[in-house]
């Protein structure tokens, strides 16, 4: 079994140093892990750098480290940044590695079953095994990991077993390394030389890892002796340089042998008959023959070739593990000493506990209906008790922690000076009654100082209507909703800061991606209707849209302040009495954030003809492109989505990813 390197520090590089609170925030939470604090929260206020005091923090505990967030644009977000802080150290990416997934699910009204359909980003799977293969050989690791690494993965122990260790002078013979490699399911190709294959050309064996998509090895024997290894660069076959000692790890985290395999196909026939029997005993013939028939296959294909589609809802049986105990997972491969940092612990936690629920729901129906075993429900995410019991110290970050987060712990630390000295916004309550003549005229305010506003309402035909009214005022206005695809999505925002218009109009403002620095009001209508989008939380982090502009205000229209509104308006209030008392200490003056506006994903491809002109989605009508401008504009998409990924710009893929989709609808 390989041995983890346990002496390497992680080194954080950065040209800015701890400014503001930020230093204060990071002296504390550090204290407070080491002291023996198992759970704390860092409650920062939007833009005043959470991130780099997340880094600061690790940099300072050196413990392996998992960064959880709950939206795939979000993880690659934070993964380019913790890149970019410790480059000399292991930074990873784990997400889900399907590019497309239709789960197996059976509707009883309609009779209705539908088969498990996916499709795997070879990337991300890349990616996922860098993951696992560092936390097997390093300390010094950062693994930026969205909730799907509370799923299912295999057994970390038969994992790290499997590794196959080579050094140069060892008496090992070629073809015991050939059936290793087979072994721990690399395929042997001697044409097509991808990820997870090996081949054979004479006394070498050129071998391309699983966790690395640039370098491959060529092991050349003398006799029986491993006479030298070499490290290529697997695109050009340049030697990049002589190893004397590699690891190579199992192509696939579902690891078993022949003796495991053996015992897990006796205890599938086991569980068959007596679910037979049950169906059989409650007069259920349909539902017995079906579940026979189905697992019988399952049960021979396991046998001749090692697999079976849907082969995971037998994990429980191939682990040794007892009906409902938890499956292995990403936390599993951390050394019991590690750190958790869950980002926007407001929404990832409700999601790390939704998870089971939703899982269960479907599964159940399916073994009710005789297509699944009932040991298929333990191929699962952990439940929540499951995931606080992996828990060694976890630090929740979030602008407004959630209730889970406060009622787990009291140590609250607080970052609320941005380096900039932007101060939270000043809010102003107003009545309801001649609220849009009023907001017109704050509009026009804020236009002549070329200035633009955010305006929130609780309905669609509230927005609708509204966006209509300014029209006919000559107010230029867009209206941003649900149905709104993602390349117009990103359009509408990039428009907005170039002043093609001055008000976007919205019921849910508080989407990723659309912080606009040159938002200087926001219109909160009907802010005293008790709801969701009227609660504490959003209110607080609806009037963070106005911070990042030296001049932001917010306007609340409302008969009455709510328990909600006057929450949010005291805790502005307050940070803002924090902030403006630094500036007045350090004699810094507020700035306005400078972000530049960045071209559109391009549509079409730069050619050298100068005729052809690279276009962006800005420029271009939909609906006037033929079908076969349609294909290539996807077709070129795709590529740049490619081409983002390889360059591990996660946030950029995830767009192109999401606008090929909408394209395709």
């Amino acid at each position: 079994m390989i041995k983890r390197q346990k002496d390497r520090k992680f080194e954080l590089v950065s040209k800015f140093k701890p400014a503001g609170d930020q230093q204060q925030a990071i002296d504390q939470l550090t204290h407070n892990f080491q002291t023996g604090t198992k759970e704390q929260i860092l409650q920062g206020a939007t833009g005043t750098g959470k991130t780099f005091t997340m880094a600061n923090v690790i940099a300072k505990l050196n413990k392996p480290t998992l960064v959880l967030s709950h939206n795939k644009t979000l993880v690659g977000q934070l993964y380019g940044e913790f890149k970019q802080f410790f480059p000399k150290n292991a930074v990873e990416y784990f997400v889900s590695y399907y590019d497309y997934y239709q789960p197996e699910a059976y509707v009883p009204s309609s009779d209705t079953y539908i088969e498990k359909d996916s499709s795997i980003n070879d990337e991300i799977d890349q990616l996922r095994h860098a993951a696992t293969s560092a936390l097997m050989e390093r300390n010094d690791v950062i693994v930026v990991a969205s909730v799907s690494s509370i799923f299912g993965l295999g057994d970390p122990n038969e994992y790290a077993k499997s590794v196959l260790s080579l050094h140069e002078g060892d008496e090992y013979g070629r073809d015991n390394l050939l059936r290793d490699l087979v072994n721990i399911q690399y395929d042997r190709n001697d044409i097509d030389f991808q990820r997870g294959r090996f081949r054979v050309r004479g006394d070498s064996v050129e071998i391309f890892p699983a966790g690395n998509s640039k370098h491959s090895y060529r092991v050349e024997f003398f006799g029986d002796d491993i006479d030298r290894i070499v490290e290529l660069d697997s695109l050009t076959g340049e030697i990049i340089g002589e190893r004397e000692q590699i690891s190579l790890f199992p192509a696939t985290h579902f690891m078993t042998n022949e003796e495991r395999m053996t015992k897990a196909l006796n205890s599938i026939k086991d569980e068959l008959d007596i679910q037979v029997k049950d169906f059989e005993g409650k007069g259920k013939l349909l539902e017995a023959q079906r579940i026979k028939q189905r697992t019988t296959y399952d049960i021979e294909m396991l046998s001749e070739v090692g697999y079976t589609n849907g082969v995971e809802n037998y994990s429980r049986h191939f682990d040794g593990r007892k009906p409902g105990q938890p499956p292995y997972t990403l936390l599993d491969f951390f050394p019991d000493d590690f750190l958790i940092l869950v980002d926007e612990s407001h929404a990832t936690m409700p999601e790390v506990k939704a998870m089971y629920n939703g899982d269960r729901k479907r599964k159940e129906t399916l073994i009710d209906y005789g297509f699944r075993l009932p040991s298929a429900l333990d191929n699962r995410p952990l439940k929540l008790e499951e995931f606080e019991k992996h828990v060694n110290q976890i630090m929740y970050v979030s602008a407004t922690p959630g209730d889970y987060e406060l009622n787990r712990t009291d140590k609250v630390v607080e970052q609320i000076i941005r380096p900039t000295g932007l101060l939270d916004p000043k809010i102003d309550v107003r009545p309801i009654e001649g609220q849009i003549d009023d907001l017109v005229g704050e509009i026009n305010k804020r236009i002549d100082k070329n200035e633009r506003v955010f305006v929130t309402t609780l309905t669609k035909k509230m927005a609708e209507d509204l966006t209509d009214y300014l029209k006919d005022l000559g107010i230029k206005v867009r209206y941003l909703h649900s149905d709104i695809k993602t390349l117009e999505r990103m359009q509408i925002i990039r428009d907005l800061r170039l002043g093609k218009f001055d008000v976007l109009i919205g019921i849910n403002l508080l989407r990723e991606g659309i912080d606009v620095p040159e938002v200087s009001l926001v219109g909160i209508l009907d802010a005293d209707k008790e709801g969701f989008l009227r609660s504490t939380r959003p209110l607080i982090q609806t009037i963070g849209r106005a911070a990042r502009n030296a001049n932001g205000e917010v306007i609340m229209y409302a008969d009455k302040i709510t328990d909600s509104m006057r929450e949010a308006i005291d805790e502005t209030q307050r940070r803002r009495t924090l902030q403006m008392a630094f500036n007045e200490k350090y004699n810094i003056t507020p700035k306005t954030i400078i972000k530049p506006i960045q071209d559109l994903i391009s549509a079409t491809k730069t050619t050298n003809s100068k005729t052809e002109k690279e276009k962006s989605f800005a420029e271009l009508n939909f609906d006037e492109l033929t079908a076969k401008q349609k294909e290539t504009m996807i077709k070129n998409l795709t590529q740049q989505m490619q081409e983002a990924a390889k360059k591990l710009n996660f946030e950029e893929a995830a767009n192109l990813r999401d606008a090929i989709m909408d394209l395709k609808k």
